[in-house]
Parts: C-alpha cells; sequence; structure tokens
C-alpha cells in the first residue's frame, strides 16, 4: 500500500479536513491500543496514519496562513 498523496487532501474543504484529521487521530489511538493487547496486525498503519496526519495539518496550517495574509 502506497503512501497517501498530498494532492489529494489540497482538494477537501476545511471542514473535510477537520473531519479527517479527527478521524485519523481516532485511528492512531485504536492502533495504540491494539498494539498494548497485542492484538496488533498491521504494524504499517501507524506510519501511513502519521503521514495522513501531517499532510492534513500542514495543509490546515498553510490556509491559516492564507486568510491571515489576505486580513493583513
Amino acid at each position: 500500500m502506497a503512501l497517501p498523496k498530498i494532492d489529494e487532501v489540497r482538494d477537501l474543504s476545511d471542514e473535510e479536513i477537520e473531519a479527517q484529521i479527527l478521524e485519523v487521530k481516532k485511528q492512531l489511538f485504536e492502533l495504540r491500543f491494539q498494539k498494548g493487547t497485542r492484538r496488533l496486525e498491521k504494524p504499517h498503519q501507524f506510519k501511513h496514519n502519521r503521514h495522513r496526519l501531517a499532510q492534513l495539518m500542514t495543509i490546515e496550517r498553510e490556509r491559516q496562513l492564507q486568510k491571515q495574509q489576505a486580513e493583513g
């Protein structure tokens, strides 16, 4: 499975990005829980989810900075 592309994130609206950030954080929590109880079957999901979270948060921050520059 390839890592998700950032272009996919750029096409999302601000609300969709926020919703996906929450969803990925929940998935990471569940993976940590599975790891703690030794039921983790796909350890590569940590890397994919952390990568996706970083992409989402980067685009969210870029948009915040663009709004600040437009206002001031």
